[in-house]
């Protein structure tokens, strides 16, 4: 049977043989055992109902062994036989070139070099999933397949609702992820539900189908790297020669050492799973592999003594790391963290003095033991962190829950006024009053063709709006702008492509848009094939998160989340292909609501329309909401905005003199 031909019979009529449980593969760990016997027979009638009744007898078993073994139904009977990758948009069948390039994005997703946990169809995090079951990937592609531009695709997290009537103009398909009533989104809440197969954790751009690989977090992270570095700096000088250390080589956290490279310091990372380093480092994301502290201590010594540019990853525990450097007089100039500590109690985090294997075990078997050796281990993690802080290290909270889960452990993390962290979140000292107030974040899009050569073309064409809009502006973006020159001048000889033929640039609405309208302006011409348009959710305004996002908002309106529902209400009807709203994201279950899109260019008068007004909003609706909280650099730019467009007008803050309130 042909690919086509697989993707449109969606769930076989006849049974495929089982397939073995694949060992080779980076396997998600089991879940915790959390349904009672009622509600198994529940999850096992609720997987059963996307099957004919004549094939339950011979399933039931299967899945019930599933849910016992892996505390989750993942159908792994159903897992195609072809290669997961993103084809050239014309492989796909359809009627439709939007609904083809969805297809092509939820592949890339699930390509085995780019989803942490390919067979359990989770992207990264550890539980960023694109669907619950492979069930549900069929009927989604066979529905992508058959639709036409009148029709939008409603997904309730992971489960295709169906095709319903709606116009050319309306996405091709609305998503939502973990959508819960307010008082049942705890992270236990999360395991019970998903065990029973109605709702999911879209991580941000894993269930929205934007996931770009490693890269899509690396420009950040190399932004957050020069930026600290910056802050760090006595006379103006780069970072050679200092040591930035960090953890996790996930999905997410594995852009880390690619990133400390670009931006030209020694970076240490550590990561306990095994199969994750081995991936980073046969990708070329990580130079060196080092297993030994003693080893660590000499190489991190040498390169420090020769100003190298390396990444080494260590394959062990960072509070081993932290606690050696320590004892040993290592000084670490930047330190941070990035392991899923959003998912602390179901493999986002590992305790220290136990093995990968025997930890994952505890998980299961005794996740209240495993709770307490967590929560140890956060305890000693930050005593150490602490000790180097006090040398001088400079230290930030990298978005992941570091100190929301430190402080419910009971670690020593507050400030004096027991209020707030005695460590920024990266949002606060460096992204939010240098990037997002100003409108920067991680905008990107995808080449369709699937061609090199498409790609070169735009890193070529952004390169130049870049270069253009740089003449004419203002003086306190100039050094945003030069790092984003910087950066796409650099993409092609960093190597930064998995999966995709893809780019992460961070811009403006002014570079957005006019670097969309370029590209849409060459398909027109016949240069480069279609493109397709993304963000990350962690942008100026498709996320309200209090911790990471939106922390340096301080009016108080931190913990609302009205600005990531209008965006992604506003995207809607502006022109996005595709359209998602999770509960859930980097800093976990509960913790932010966050927003993304996709828009396909091609070539078309109407793509130009829609790009216009849809990006446009995209960003200012953050802006101006940054602007209302007060936020120098936000009211600066939306000031700028409106004399931009006639008809933006925005509600400005008052300021209040402060001698008034003493």
């Amino acid at each position: 049977m042909t690919f086509k031909a697989h993707i449109l019979q969606g769930i076989p009529n006849e049974l495929p043989t089982p397939k073995p449980y694949d060992t080779n593969i980076n396997h998600a760990p089991k879940r915790k055992e959390i349904l009672s016997a009622e509600e198994k027979k529940l999850a096992l009638r609720n997987a059963l109902r996307y099957f004919d009744k004549k094939h339950h007898e011979v399933l039931l078993p299967e899945f019930k062994n599933e849910l016992e073994t892996y505390g989750r139904i993942y159908m792994y009977r159903f897992r195609p036989d072809y290669k997961m990758y993103a084809r050239p948009i014309d492989e796909y069948p359809g009627k439709s070139t939007q609904a083809k390039a969805i297809m092509l994005m939820i592949q890339n997703n699930l390509d085995y070099a780019v989803a942490q946990h390919p067979h359990e169809l989770i992207t990264y995090g550890g539980n960023g999933a694109v669907f619950q079951n492979w069930a549900q990937y069929l009927l989604v592609m066979q529905y992508l397949a058959e639709m036409n531009d009148e029709q939008t695709l409603v997904m309730y997290s992971g489960h295709p609702l169906g095709l319903f009537p709606s116009h050319k103009d309306a996405p091709r398909v609305v998503v939502t992820n973990g959508m819960m009533i307010p008082n049942y989104s705890q992270p236990d809440d999360w395991e019970k539900f998903n065990a029973l197969g109605v709702t999911q954790y879209g991580q941000m751009t894993a269930g929205s189908y934007m996931y770009i690989g490693p890269q899509g977090i690396v420009h950040g992270t190399t932004i957050t790297v020069l930026n600290g570095g910056r802050k760090i700096a006595k006379n103006g000088e780069g970072l050679e020669g200092k040591l930035f250390l960090t953890a996790g080589l996930g999905g997410m956290s594995g852009a880390q050492p690619k990133a400390g490279n670009i931006a030209g310091c020694i970076t240490v990372c550590a990561e306990v799973n095994p199969k994750a380093t081995q991936t980073r480092h046969s990708q070329g994301w990580v130079d060196e592999v080092i297993h030994d502290l003693d080893e660590l201590v000499t190489r991190v010594r040498t390169a420090k003594a020769n100003k190298e540019v390396v990444s080494i990853a260590y394959q062990g525990n960072v509070v081993d790391v932290w606690e050696k450097f320590d004892v040993e007089d290592v000084f670490v100039d930047l330190g941070s963290d990035q392991t899923s500590l959003h998912n602390p109690w179901a493999g986002g985090y590992y305790p220290i003095g136990l093995s990968y294997e025997e930890s994952n075990e505890m998980m299961a078997n005794n996740p209240s033991l495993f709770k307490e050796k967590i929560q140890e281990t956060l305890r000693r993690h930050a005593a150490s962190v602490n000790k180097h802080a006090a040398k001088g290290t400079y230290f930030f909270d990298y978005g992941n829950a570091f100190l929301l889960e430190a402080s419910r452990a009971g670690a020593d993390i507050m400030a004096e006024n027991n209020i707030d962290f005695k460590y920024p979140s990266y949002v606060q000292d460096i992204m939010g009053p240098m990037c997002f107030d100003y409108g920067f974040g991680p905008f990107r899009w995808v080449c369709a063709s699937g061609k090199p050569e498409d790609l070169a073309k735009t890193d070529q064409i952004a390169c130049e709006v870049l270069e253009e809009i740089m003449k004419v502006s203002p003086a306190e973006i100039q050094q945003q702008m030069a790092d984003n020159i910087r950066w796409i001048q650099g993409a092609q000889e960093n190597k930064l492509v998995v999966g995709s033929q893809a780019r992460i640039l961070y811009a403006d609405a002014e570079g957005r848009v006019k670097i969309a309208q370029a590209f849409n302006d060459a398909i027109e011409r016949g240069e480069i094939g279609p493109v397709i348009l993304g963000r990350d959710h962690h942008d100026v305004s498709g996320t309200d998160s209090p911790y990471r996002e939106t922390s340096n908002i301080y009016d108080g309106s931190r913990f609302t989340a009205d600005m990531a529902i209008h965006n992604v209400i506003g995207d809607s009807f502006r022109g996005a292909t595709w359209v998602s709203i999770h509960n859930g994201g980097g800093v976990g279950w509960g913790e932010v609501i966050n927003g993304g899109f996709g828009m396909v260019l091609d070539g078309s008068k109407e793509a130009s329309k829609r790009l216009q007004s849809m990006l446009f909003w995209d960003v200012n609706n953050g802006i101006a909401r940054r602007s209302w909280a007060r936020n120098e650099e936000a009211i600066f730019a939306i000031k700028r905005a409106m004399e931009v467009e006639p008809n933006l007008k925005v509600t400005l803050p008052n300021m209040v003199d402060d001698a008034l309130l003493s």
